[in-house]
């Protein structure tokens, strides 16, 4: 049913091919998920993936088509995607090819574990989009920083430590308080963000909020100043 062309990714467990449907021609991306034989039937990463990938249907989440069962491995079909993020930043010193870029649309893809995150550093117990805004931040901030990370860090603790000198004091206002060093207040954007203009930094500001009540909404951040000019392609 569908024609393997190139291997274009591969994980622990998971490699995806680019393929081709030979009924339809259409292009699609294979994600090939190794059955081990010691293993209790379908591992529970991939069950996830397929069974949100099935509900969501959205122009900027990238297309489940099929799932094909086999004896040794399972295949999770999808839309084929030309660009991801990384090979995005890859390519920003270099030349970057239109056809790859194609029409702008940004897509989210992989739901191998999308499963509620029950553990979130600042101990929110209501999990919604407010939370989310933070990880948009964060993204956001990478992608003004040609892919650096805004607060790398390996353990809990030392995260929590390099949130609290960017943002500064204002923890006293969380439901729950608990004390924590406090830093000043600090103008950490000019520094951590060169790239940003003022209006980035200022959207940047009220993306990353602690308090998960004060963050900015997804429609409020698309009317944002930051985007005024903004030409889609």
């Amino acid at each position: 049913e569908y024609e393997k062309l190139e291997k274009i990714g591969e994980g622990t467990y998971r490699t995806v091919f680019k393929a081709e449907n030979r009924e339809t021609h259409e292009m699609v991306a294979l994600k090939w998920v190794r059955l081990d034989d010691n293993d209790e039937g379908v591992p529970s990463s991939a069950l996830q993936e397929t069974c949100i990938l099935k509900e969501l249907k959205h122009k900027n989440i990238v297309r489940f088509h099929d799932v094909l069962h086999g004896d040794k491995k399972l295949t999770l079909v999808f839309e084929f995607c030309h660009q991801d993020l990384k090979n995005y930043f890859d390519s920003c010193n270099g030349d970057l090819d239109p056809e790859i870029v194609k029409n702008g649309e940004l897509k989210l893809a992989d739901f191998a574990f999308g499963i509620p995150i029950r553990y979130v550093l600042f101990g929110a117990k209501l999990y919604s989009t407010s939370i989310d805004m933070w990880s948009a931040g964060c993204i956001f901030a990478e992608l003004a920083n040609a892919g650096r990370l805004l607060c790398p860090s390996n353990d809990v603790d030392d995260q929590l430590k390099r949130i609290l000198q960017l943002l500064g004091p204002s923890m006293t206002k969380l439901p729950d308080y608990k004390p924590y060093p406090m830093y000043p207040a600090t103008t950490f954007l000019v520094y951590v963000e060169p790239k940003l203009n003022v209006t980035g930094r200022d959207l940047l500001q009220n993306l990353l909020k602690c308090n998960p009540v004060q963050c900015i909404s997804a429609e409020e951040a698309l009317h944002h100043p930051y985007f005024s000019d903004l030409c889609l392609p």
